[in-house]
């Protein structure tokens, strides 16, 4: 199906400022059908959760649509997600539960590829209760993390396998599903980093093999909080610290304190927006999987034209080279630093900013340290002409 960016873009107002936004990787801009949500919410009567007042039933309604929304966007159960602050938040809550029964001797695998939110929670866990961190090494030279290198470091005392669906920082696409069946193999649960690559091509926990599925919607069009997914019987066998009074019905039990209520909304918002990309036809999922497809191949004809473009220029390195890969690249520079490219597209309305952006065993085993490089990512806004603007500012950059 085509893809009609210009009526996208009509749908996001930070657009109208003029900027051209390559920091999505970092948080997409949002729909006004979103941001409407989130004010309807906040505006409606609305109280804790319950059915016997309109202001209960608001608040549960609202919570049950943003379960079944995530559970439609990523093909899980919506008895399965769980709502957080942040991915990072509940990494860290499933990180100090599912250890609780580790011990000396059993052992957990990351990998270099990843976000440090799905390295530290599982290192910092695995140091508390004296088990040992397995270290998957992805390819520097061209960005893959090949199962094999999984593989290599399981054992019989596997635990659990941390490792993302795609890298924000280079977007290498691992073979999660491969990953997956060898933990699987092991005796291992593998729980999975979703947070780039939910915002670039339609997902499928099971056919990933994910036990536990994390993702965030301000990467999707949505507001800032993070989801989990899981099979809900799996949700089950786990017991986190909870106050006395509060529910230990799964998903709840995960979930501390009041949830934001008009930040789900937002994210349902987020979701039907994802399914409009596909047309009318058909039920919300059927709609994502068309619509994400369509998303895919517009910004992967973007990427090309980027990919072409830095080509022509002078001593630049390109370090996104893997493939399957997301609309995310980084770049460096000979004798030039990054940051100073970051400020000079800034001035010219072009944001593309550069850092690491915590993806700090990644950006290391590159070479790159601590400072990474230039990072270009894709959103379902971006069109032609920023494509053009930015390249543009590169060369002017680089010719001056």
């Amino acid at each position: 199906m085509s893809y009609d960016v210009a009526a996208v873009r009509s749908c996001f107002p930070a657009l109208r400022a003029g900027t051209a936004h390559f920091d999505g990787p970092g948080g997409s801009q949002v729909p006004e059908s979103v941001a409407a949500a989130v004010a309807a919410t906040l505006t409606a009567p609305i109280a804790n959760r319950g059915r016997v007042t309109e202001a209960e039933r608001t608040a549960d309604d609202v919570v049950l649509a943003a379960r079944r929304a995530v559970a439609d966007l990523v093909a899980g159960d919506p008895g399965g997600v769980v709502f957080g602050r942040s991915m990072t938040a509940l990494t860290y809550e499933f990180s100090r539960v599912l250890s609780a029964g580790w011990g000396p001797g059993d052992e957990v695998v990351v990998t270099r590829l990843d976000h440090d939110a799905n390295v530290r929670p599982w290192v910092q866990a695995a140091r508390a209760r004296g088990a040992t961190v397995r270290w998957a090494e992805f390819d520097p030279g061209t960005g893959e993390l090949a199962p094999e290198a999984v593989g290599r470091v399981l054992s019989d005392r596997t635990r659990l396998v941390a490792v993302t669906g795609a890298s924000n920082l280079i977007g290498t696409r691992p073979d999660v599903a491969a990953i997956s069946a060898l933990a699987h193999d092991a005796g291992a649960l593998t729980y999975v980093d979703g947070v780039h690559l939910t915002a670039h091509a339609a997902v499928d926990i099971r056919a990933l093999g994910a036990d536990l599925y994390a993702c965030s919607p301000y990467k999707f069009l949505g507001p800032h909080l993070g989801c989990v997914v899981a099979d809900p019987g799996l949700l089950e066998t786990l017991h986190p610290d909870k106050l006395l009074p509060s529910t230990d019905a799964v998903p709840e039990r995960f979930e501390l304190g009041t949830l934001p209520y008009e930040l789900l909304a937002g994210t349902t918002a987020a979701v039907d927006f994802l399914a409009g990309l596909g047309g009318p036809e058909g039920d919300r999922r059927a709609r994502l999987e068309a619509g994400m497809a369509a998303l895919e191949a517009h910004e992967d004809r973007l990427r090309e034209r980027i990919e072409d473009g830095v080509r022509a220029l002078p001593a630049v390195t390109v370090w996104s080279r893997a493939a399957p890969r997301t609309p995310t690249l980084l770049l460096t520079f000979a004798g030039r630093d990054a940051g100073n490219a970051y400020r000079s597209l800034a001035g010219r309305g072009v944001n593309a900013p550069a850092g690491s952006f915590y993806a700090i065993e990644a950006s290391r085993h590159l070479g790159l340290g601590d400072a990474g490089g230039l990072r270009v990512g894709l959103a379902p806004y971006t069109d032609d002409e920023d494509v053009d603007r930015l390249l543009a500012g590169l060369r002017e950059w680089l010719t001056t």
